[in-house]
């Protein structure tokens, strides 16, 4: 055990340093895997001695910014423990190595560690988390991590075809134009971690598939990596009909958010179903991220917060989202006559934050 300190001029500076109700110092803390005593207007930090040398230039920095500035935003801060994690030999083992010009990607905080680790370990991983939290990048990646270790032959991505809140028919063109924009997150996902070239090149070899859910009936898939995204929108019938798709050597990753279901009152999500009713199954893992792991612009933790305080009856606990009792039978809408979609992909906008050092990257 090994001990650092960090003197501040004021109290001022350490209760900006710590954040509203200590936000700041908690994520400081799970990221650096350190624990911080205060005694009068010095840090001290224990643990490890690479991480208490880490969490001593971490501080000094942050401290540095708040004689500067006065005060401390979540952009300083994110930026601080984006140039640690970087270096961060602790969080070696769980960087995702895509093989592709030396890129390189790193979880944030606890609860994207814990869903790296769970995916590692096991062949069903069911995640549920609010936007931004790196539901679906990570597990592209790990999919993609897979491939490129010969774990699997086949990455095929799905989502639901269910609209936020608008109507398919008011959309431009035949029923092909129509589910494409349903299927372009996952492409963004997929251009953001490897070059358009490539992506194309996989997707006419039909190494990645990229597919609606309804395209999903009837198949099974082996030595493949199979991500579910944008869960919450599926009913419980299709989440059964899809998880019963898996094959001899192959992975599942379930991801959604469970407090933006676009499914018509009433209807029971497949996500929030399949959390209660397999989280005892031997084999599968189940993950809760939080506000705290959102990673993309800082902006986008502080709107998720506004919305939930906002609305009490929303809760990151999909399980105290919907009352399944009032559930009817779902509709399935499997029975649709869809053309396949065009996969056409297209490099996604850089992240927020810049492009990390040493060709590594941190999730968007």
């Amino acid at each position: 055990m090994s001990e650092g300190r960090v003197q501040f001029r004021s109290h001022d500076d350490v209760r900006s340093l710590f954040g509203t109700r200590d936000k700041n110092l908690r994520r400081l803390r799970d990221v650096l895997h350190i624990d911080v005593v205060l005694r009068g207007d010095e840090l001290h930090l224990h643990g490890d001695q690479a991480q208490v040398a880490l969490g001593t230039k971490v501080f000094a920095e942050l401290k540095s910014v708040i004689e500067r500035t006065g005060n401390l935003e979540d952009e300083d801060l994110e930026r601080a423990l984006g140039r640690t994690l970087i270096s961060d030999p602790v969080a070696a083992e769980e960087v995702i190595d895509v093989f592709h010009k030396a890129r390189k990607i790193r979880p944030m905080g606890v609860g994207q560690r814990e869903y790296i680790k769970a995916i590692r370990e096991h062949d069903l991983v069911i995640c549920s988390g609010p936007a931004g939290s790196g539901k679906t990048y990570l597990a592209v990646a790990m999919a993609v991590n897979a491939l490129r270790l010969e774990q699997v032959r086949k990455i095929v991505l799905v989502r639901p075809a269910v609209e936020a809140g608008e109507r398919l028919g008011f959309l431009p063109g035949d029923m092909l134009a129509k589910v494409n924009p349903f299927l372009r997150p996952l492409l963004d996902a997929l251009g953001d971690i490897l070059d358009f070239d490539q992506v194309q090149r996989y997707l006419e070899k039909d190494v990645i598939e990229i597919i609606p859910l309804a395209f999903m009936r009837g198949r099974t898939l082996n030595s493949t990596f199979m991500i579910l995204d944008e869960a919450q929108n599926t009913t419980v019938t299709q989440m059964m009909m899809f998880l019963t798709r898996m094959g001899h050597h192959s992975k599942i990753v379930v991801a959604g958010d469970a407090t933006q279901t676009d499914l018509p009152d009433k209807v029971e999500s497949g996500l929030v179903d399949a959390i209660n009713r397999l989280q005892k199954v031997k084999g599968i893992a189940s993950v809760e991220l939080s506000g705290e792991d959102i990673v993309r612009h800082p902006l986008v933790r502080r709107i998720v917060a506004a919305y939930d305080s906002d609305r009490p009856e929303r809760s990151n606990s999909p399980r105290q989202r919907f009352d399944r009792s009032a559930a009817r039978p779902p509709q399935d809408p499997s029975a649709l006559n869809l053309t396949e979609p065009d996969h056409s992909p297209e490099k996604s906008s850089s992240s927020d934050s810049g492009t990390p050092e040493s060709g590594e990257q941190v999730v968007n």
